[in-house]
Parts: C-alpha cells; structure tokens; sequence
C-alpha cells in the first residue's frame, strides 16, 4: 500500500487580524487569511503577477501564538496541510458551501515587526517558541 503525502508551505502577508474562538470543549482555535503573490515575465517581456489566498487555521498552542503575535501585514511562514470543509446554508436551504483551508502546524514570523506595526524588534522564528498545536482539524465544531 503506498501513502500520499499532504503537505503545504506558503510565506505570505496576513489579510487581517487573526480571529481566536474555542470549541465547546474549551481547544483554542484562530485563524486568518494568508496573501501569497508571485510575479513571472511572459515570453513576451511583459511582467505579470497574482496573488492567492488561503484560509489558515491553527489550533491549540500555536493557535494562542498566533492570536498574540500575528497582525494585518505580517509576513508568516506557514508549514501544514490543506483540508476541505463542507456544510449546509442554514438561512438557504438546500445550498451548500466548500471552503479549503491551510491547517497550520508550523508557524515562523518573517521580516520586521515594522511591517505591520511600526515597532523595532529583531526578527523572530519558530526554534525560539513552542509553535505546534495539539488539536486537530477534526475538533472543529462544524
């Protein structure tokens, strides 16, 4: 039997603020949204760029880090997997939603606090904070 591999690692800049709740067990959970943008030439000359989002959610301890540390702006390293989440509208019968999402497991901050908050601080990675979480993805309420 072989095994698959699932496996993501973005660096990017935070969209906004992480947002931290528990689950009815009273396991932290935060997430927020990572900006990824990559620029190429095409054959032409012609410089292009794009941007894509993910929806990262991290859990127990690295969910608390996340919430203290993490601001609009941050650049992030974000080392984890994807999962597809799926539920019912509750206003729209009938009308279902997909949402994937980066499960985070591993968390570095980059570049200068002054990015995102105008202090000076040292740059700051995960081999000097605990940065892993002990829930998972399935602790999520819905």
């Amino acid at each position: 039997m072989s095994r698959g591999l699932n496996k993501v690692q973005i660096i990017g800049h935070l969209g906004k603020d992480p947002e931290m709740r528990y689950t009815p067990a009273g396991k932290p959970v935060t997430t927020f949204t990572v900006a990824v943008s990559r620029t190429w030439n095409t054959p032409d000359g012609e410089k292009r760029s794009e941007t894509e989002w993910f929806n990262v959610v991290a859990w127990g301890n690295l969910a608390e880090i996340c919430k203290q540390y993490l601001s609009k702006g941050r650049q992030v390293y974000i080392e984890g997997h994807l999962k597809t989440r799926s539920w019912e509208d509750k206003e729209k019968e009938g009308v279902k939603h997909t949402r994937v999402e980066l499960i985070a497991n591993e968390m570095m901050m980059l570049g200068d606090r002054r990015d995102s908050n105008n202090q000076s601080h040292d740059n700051e990675s995960a081999s000097s904070e605990p940065t892993t979480g002990s829930a998972t993805e399935d602790d999520f309420p819905f």
